[in-house]
C-alpha cells in the first residue's frame, strides 16, 4: 500500500535550478579557462592532455551530451550521437552515427580536439583511429552513482568546467539526499524488478553495482534481482519467482500505440504476480532512469513518487 510522502521535494527543485543556471552560463566554454592547460586521466587511466580547455568537442553517448549542457559546454558540441536527443537543442548538431554506425570520416570533417565516448559502445579501432588523426579520446564509463559524478567532473575538467562540475555533483548529491531522508520516514517500500528492455527483446535489468540498484536502495527498496552483477539477461522464470512488489519499466510505447504497462498485464502466466495484482508496474521516463547523467535524480524522484506517492511541492 502507497504512503503519502509529507516531505518537501526542495533539494530536486535545487538540481533543476542548478542545471538552468548553468546552461545558461556563458556561451563558449572556452572562456572559463582560456589558455589553462588540461591534463586530466580518463574513466580507462589514459592520460588526456590539451593546450586550453576544449572547444569543439563530439559526444557520442547521450549522457554525456547531457552533461556538456547541464555544465554549460552545449555551444562546444559539434558533433553527436545517434541517439542523443536532449536537450531539444542538441538535435540541431550534426549526427555521426554511434557504436559500429560512427562515422569516422564524418568525425573527422568536424574537426574536434575530443570525442568523448563509452567504453561499451565503441571499438579499439575506432579509438586508434581517432587518436591516429590527433583527436583526443575521453572514454567514460559510469556504472554507479560515484562513476557518473566522476565523468560529470571529468568532462567539466575537460571543458574548463570544474566549477561548475562540482556543483553540478553537489546538486545531485543533495536531491538524492533528501530522497534518501524521505523514504527512511515512510519505511521499507518492498521489493522492485526495473526491466530495462521489453520481452520481445531478451530481458535485461540492473543489477548489483549499477546506479538503479544504489536507487532502489537509497529509497528503501531492495532489488529483487540485486544478487546479479551488472546489467544482466535475464528470464520471465526468474521473474515469477521472485514476485516483486512493484515492476518498473523503462520500455517505450509500442508501433500501436500500446504501453510497455499493457504488454505486461497481458503475459501468460504473470497475472498472479503481486505488482500485478495491487496496481504496481510503474512505466517511468527511460531516459532519465537509464542515462548516467544529471537526469538521474528526476528518474530518482518519478520511483519515488509512483512508490511513496507523489510529495508536494516547496509552499
Amino acid at each position: 500500500m502507497k504512503a503519502k510522502a509529507k516531505a518537501k521535494a526542495g533539494a530536486l527543485g535545487t538540481l533543476a535550478l542548478a542545471i538552468l543556471m548553468l546552461a545558461g552560463c556563458g556561451a563558449a566554454p572556452a572562456e572559463a579557462a582560456s589558455g589553462q592547460p588540461i591534463q586530466a586521466t580518463d574513466m580507462l587511466g589514459r592520460q588526456i592532455a590539451l593546450d586550453a580547455p576544449a572547444e569543439r568537442v563530439v559526444a557520442l553517448a547521450p549522457s554525456d551530451c547531457e552533461i556538456l549542457y547541464a555544465l554549460g559546454a552545449g555551444d562546444a558540441l559539434v558533433g553527436r550521437g545517434m541517439y542523443c536527443d536532449y536537450p531539444a537543442q542538441v538535435q540541431a548538431v550534426p549526427q555521426v552515427g554511434t557504436g559500429e554506425e560512427t562515422n569516422l570520416e564524418q568525425i573527422l570533417a568536424l574537426e574536434p580536439q575530443v570525442v568523448f565516448m563509452t567504453i561499451m559502445a565503441q571499438s579499439k579501432e575506432q579509438v586508434a583511429a581517432l587518436e591516429h588523426a590527433g583527436i583526443q579520446v575521453v572514454s567514460l564509463n559510469a556504472q554507479d552513482i560515484q562513476g557518473v559524478y566522476q565523468a560529470i567532473a571529468l568532462i567539466g575538467q575537460v571543458m574548463g568546467k570544474t566549477p561548475e562540475a562540482d556543483a553540478l555533483i553537489q546538486a545531485m548529491e543533495a536531491s538524492f539526499a533528501d530522497l534518501s531522508a524521505q523514504a527512511a520516514e515512510l519505511g521499507t517500500g518492498g521489493t522492485v524488478y526495473f526491466e530495462t528492455s521489453p520481452l520481445e527483446w531478451g530481458l535485461w535489468t540492473g543489477g548489483k553495482g549499477t546506479f538503479l540498484d544504489e536507487i532502489a536502495a537509497m529509497l528503501g527498496l531492495e532489488n529483487a534481482f540485486g544478487d546479479v552483477e551488472g546489467w544482466a539477461q535475464i528470464s520471465q522464470e526468474q521473474v515469477l519467482e521472485r514476485d516483486p512488489d512493484y515492476i518498473v519499466t523503462l520500455g517505450m510505447a509500442a508501433a500501436d500505440g500500446s504501453s510497455p504497462v499493457e504488454e505486461i498485464l497481458a503475459r501468460k502466466g504473470w497475472e498472479g504476480l503481486k505488482a500485478l495484482q495491487r496496481g504496481q508496474v510503474l512505466w517511468l521516463d527511460s531516459n532519465a532512469l537509464t542515462r548516467p547523467g544529471p537526469r538521474l535524480a528526476e528518474g530518482a524522484q518519478s520511483l519515488f513518487d509512483g512508490v511513496y506517492g507523489a510529495a508536494p511541492a516547496n509552499p
